[in-house]
């Protein structure tokens, strides 16, 4: 059976919490890679970085939709969202548009748990941590391409 240590790319491309937007869309680009682990200056994983993260600039603001009830406004989305999205339209930096607190896997974790993880959760990119230690990264393109190699 595949485990993440099988496919990950080893010594991924990293970023720092405090390169600028425009510095990090380029080394992604660059890099031909989705996403990339943001690092802080211990060494420890703070984020991650997604094209996506990089896309929501290119968003309008979104407005809440709004219901009265006893003539309150009552908002139908959370506004804790709604400032996360606005930051994330807004960021200069790489603090401002990662994902903080990323979801990672353990080397020996299989496959269908990385696959499954991915659909379920949505993630394109998956850190792979060992005793806190970042050893690689999976992405999509790794998981199919376990397909073609069959």
């Amino acid at each position: 059976m595949l485990t993440a240590k099988d496919i990950m790319t080893k010594n991924p491309v990293t970023i720092t919490p405090d390169m600028e937007i425009t510095q990090a869309a380029k080394l992604l680009f660059d890099s031909h890679v989705n996403g990339a682990p943001v690092v802080g200056k211990d060494g420890k994983m703070v984020g991650v970085l997604c094209q996506s993260d990089l896309i929501a600039q290119q968003k309008k603001i979104p407005i809440p939709s709004l219901f009265t009830f006893l003539d309150g406004f009552i908002p139908l989305t959370s506004l804790k969202k709604i400032e996360k999205t606005i930051q994330k339209i807004a960021a200069t930096t790489v603090r401002d548009a990662m994902t903080e607190n990323p979801v990672s896997v353990h080397p020996d974790t299989n496959i269908e748990e990385i696959a499954a993880l991915m659909v379920d959760k949505n993630f394109h990119t998956v850190p792979v941590e060992d005793n806190g230690k970042l050893v690689g990264i999976i992405g999509k393109e790794d998981i199919l391409q376990t397909l073609i190699k069959k």
